[in-house]
């Protein structure tokens, strides 16, 4: 990271120690352009400058805090990868609420362990409120947490523009979201408050030793976040989540990592796809 010099290398090393993330020295000119305004804000001469008060403590953690949402990658889209979604309602839900215990009103518990800003919980709620809608009854819970927490922040608000809405079926678009006559939502829409009531978002770092979370869940979905860890970060990433899961319980990856998945207590049932054994 010749540009920012040791202070870069320093940076580099913090980041990863905090969120996990790898960033390689051939992103200096992206961690420039995401930094530029925090820069800019704190008066600082430069980039490398502001790094070295920023390691220093001399920003406060509430800048650390900044960095951390500026630094971190929040693509996330609506019914993203969504085999996932078909692959829930279709099998994963009928067998999950077929285990012995579950009586007559079985509950399912799904974690969006990166949820960004809400659309990969909320479309998790969309596709469990229309199979509650075609039968059996059922109940379900879903928690979306995130290590940003300006995008938790717009996921508690459930508000989108209509471009992040286009890949919503029309159907399920006027279903469960409603556009407001204010004119500055004019473009936008919220998810229905019977919806939101399902979903709760919480932050959370992957990279913490404990995470403060049910260890019953049914399906953790944690998709295009490995990419971007080491193998030892990888590992135990998964070696947590596997703890919270219970017994019969899935994974879902992304297509780009389900060859980084290894823990001897999950088994691969697709490619994406792991279980608990």
């Amino acid at each position: 990271m010749a540009t920012l010099g040791k202070s870069g290398d320093r940076f580099r090393d913090m980041i990863r120690s905090i969120t996990g993330i790898s960033l390689p020295p051939s992103k200096v000119q992206m961690i420039e352009q995401r930094l530029r305004r925090r820069v800019i804000d704190c008066a600082q001469p430069d980039t490398e400058t502001y790094l070295d008060q920023l390691l220093a403590g001399a920003l406060g953690q509430d800048e650390l805090r900044r960095v951390i949402d500026l630094i971190t990658t929040n693509t996330t889209s609506f019914f993203r990868e969504a085999d996932h979604f078909d692959l829930l309602v279709r099998s994963i839900l009928p067998e999950r609420l077929s285990r012995p215990g579950r009586g007559q009103r079985g509950r399912l518990k799904v974690w969006s362990a990166a949820a960004s800003e809400g659309a990969e919980a909320f479309t998790a709620a969309m596709v469990l409120e229309e199979a509650r809608r075609r039968g059996p009854d059922f109940d379900y819970a879903i928690l979306g947490t995130d290590i940003s927490h300006r995008m938790l922040e717009r996921a508690d608000a459930a508000i989108y523009a209509d471009e992040q809405l286009a890949t919503v079926p029309r159907d399920l678009l006027a279903r469960y979201f409603l556009r407001s006559r204010d004119a500055s939502m004019a473009g936008k829409s919220r998810v229905v408050p019977e919806l939101r009531a399902k979903v709760r978002f919480r932050h959370l770092n992957l990279m913490d030793a404990r995470y403060p979370v049910d260890r019953d869940v049914d399906v953790i979905f944690l998709r295009n976040v490995l990419i971007y860890f080491d193998v030892a970060d990888k590992e135990t990433v998964v070696d947590r989540l596997a703890g919270h899961l219970a017994p019969g319980g899935y994974l879902l990856v992304g297509h780009a990592e389900s060859m980084v998945v290894r823990h001897e207590g999950l088994r691969q049932v697709k490619p994406t796809i792991f279980q608990k054994c």
